[in-house]
């Protein structure tokens, strides 16, 4: 095999609660992640040496400092991979917004080289390397539905999603995950989401129970220094989402949509507004067998 391609899948967060901070300055976290599909694709190539790095995209770095290189980097060290590699990024995903995307493209890079090199390296064992690089990544490795705990590392797979209709939307700002959490008062928060109730609720496959439960104690955060965030949420209840949250830490926003035709107006409507840079409807989608 000279050529590998692979997806990396957006996620939304449908419940996010922080639990406390950490002595390292890392806060440990409760959540439910969500697969979504909206998807970057990623072409791997064997070279000769090194790791070379493009993209379709101006807003993406090309060096060290992008998490592709630096899995790209962590799988050729752990695995005395002597070949270099050549991988290009197709971005659809929005940078800076919520959704995992650098995560999820590092995540996508080292299954792909699994895959390339022929290592068979149980998904388990990506998982723990990928921590390495980021909290996001063992859960872009997993994929699907799944209940995070820790610092995000900590994984429960769960039942996948009832079937449903996800508008997501990214206002033209961008925002730093590392501002929201350094501003966010944990021990303000006097109240926390209902987790346990949301991961037995898709257990379930009980579609209601689940959007009850939708919370984020980032919101307060980014809203404050962002109103973007919230008007959008707004507007997506106005167009009959049954349910509106912000992803991460912002700024994209998504709203649920149990009929399709609603769910198509609002794509039409919200996109020929202000209000959002890019807006996608996506639907939920499961694990990866990668």
């Amino acid at each position: 095999m000279k050529e590998y391609q692979i997806k990396a899948y957006a996620k939304v967060n449908l419940g996010l609660d922080v639990v406390r901070r950490l002595p390292n300055g890392y806060h440990q976290v409760k959540m439910v992640m969500q697969s979504v599909g909206i998807c970057d694709e990623l072409l791997l190539e064997k070279a000769e040496r090194g790791i070379v790095l493009t993209a379709d995209s101006r807003e993406v770095p090309l060096d060290e400092t992008n998490l592709i290189y630096r899995a790209a980097k962590l799988m050729q060290e752990e695995y005395g991979i002597g070949e270099g590699i050549r991988i290009h990024l197709r971005k659809k995903i929005p940078v800076a917004a919520g959704m995992a995307g650098g995560s999820t493209d590092a995540a996508a890079a080292m299954k792909g080289m699994n895959q390339l090199f022929g290592l068979n390296v149980p998904r388990e064992r990506l998982m723990e390397l990928g921590v390495a690089i980021g909290a996001d990544v063992p859960y872009c490795i997993l994929g699907g539905t799944a209940l995070a705990e820790g610092i995000g590392e900590k994984l429960t797979g769960l039942r996948p999603m009832p079937d449903c209709f996800i508008l997501a939307a990214k206002p033209e700002i961008s925002v730093s995950t590392k501002y929201v959490y350094e501003h966010l008062d944990g021990a303000g928060i006097v109240h926390h989401p209902d987790i346990d109730g949301m991961a037995e609720a898709i257990e379930g496959g009980n579609l209601p129970g689940i959007l009850e439960r939708m919370e984020n104690v980032l919101e307060a955060v980014t809203i404050s220094a962002w109103p973007v965030v919230g008007m959008l949420k707004e507007r997506m209840l106005a167009l009959g989402a049954e349910r509106s949250l912000m992803s991460g830490s912002g700024p994209t926003v998504f709203g649920i949509f149990t009929g399709k035709e609603k769910a198509e107006a609002a794509l039409e409507q919200l996109g020929g507004e202000h209000l959002a840079k890019q807006v996608f409807l996506t639907m939920p989608v499961g694990a990866s067998q990668d």
